[in-house]
């Protein structure tokens, strides 16, 4: 139980963190650490959001795997991953209406734009299929929790001094492979 749980983390953690690099929501980090100029207010908004939003997508997640047997999940997960390998290869842009900055603090503002923002993207999607493979809920959210704050904090926290020498080409394709690989590991893997 523990060896699967640690798994999950990890896989999780590692699947989101890549996914999430040149992602819209890391975009918005970027956006809002340049309007804001708040970092730690903005990363706690970011944690908070995603920790939310990624619960209930993990839920789902684990609520579609246990009413599909083991390999329709086993073909859908599989499918899922290798999409998303492709959809990594697409740069993300964020459009100024995603930001809607008001005054009730940027703590709060980080919160509901990150939540709205994730909705729908790929690393709420991945967060759906890795809880839909991994039992162990609890760590599959606390993983792509953890990737997303690892992506999204130094982003804060170095703004566009990073962004101008990050390769983001090479990362999605790096991301696009580790979809792609998960998907293959699926098929491979013994049935669930």
């Amino acid at each position: 139980m523990i060896e699967g749980a640690f798994e999950a983390f990890v896989v999780s953690t590692g699947v989101v963190a890549l996914a999430e690099i040149g992602d819209k929501t890391q975009l918005l980090s970027l956006v809002l650490a340049a309007r804001f100029r708040r970092p730690w207010a903005i990363i706690l908004g970011i944690l908070v959001a995603t920790l939310v939003n990624h619960a209930l997508a993990g839920a789902a997640g684990a609520w579609i795997a246990s009413f599909v047997g083991p390999m329709v999940l086993r073909w859908t997960l599989a499918l899922s991953f290798v999409a998303m390998g492709a959809w990594a290869l697409v740069p993300d842009r964020l459009e100024e209406r995603d930001v809607r900055a008001d005054h009730t603090g940027v703590f709060v503002t980080t919160c509901v734009s990150f939540f709205l923002v994730e909705m729908g993207d790929k690393t709420q999607i991945a967060t759906v299929a890795l809880a839909a493979r991994f039992p162990a809920l609890a760590a599959v959210v606390a993983g792509t929790t953890l990737g997303m704050v690892i992506a999204n904090a130094p982003v804060v926290l170095l703004g566009d001094r990073l962004t101008r020498r990050v390769p983001l080409r090479f990362v999605r394709a790096v991301a696009a492979a580790t979809f792609v690989l998960l998907g293959v590991l699926v098929l491979l893997a013994s049935p669930v």
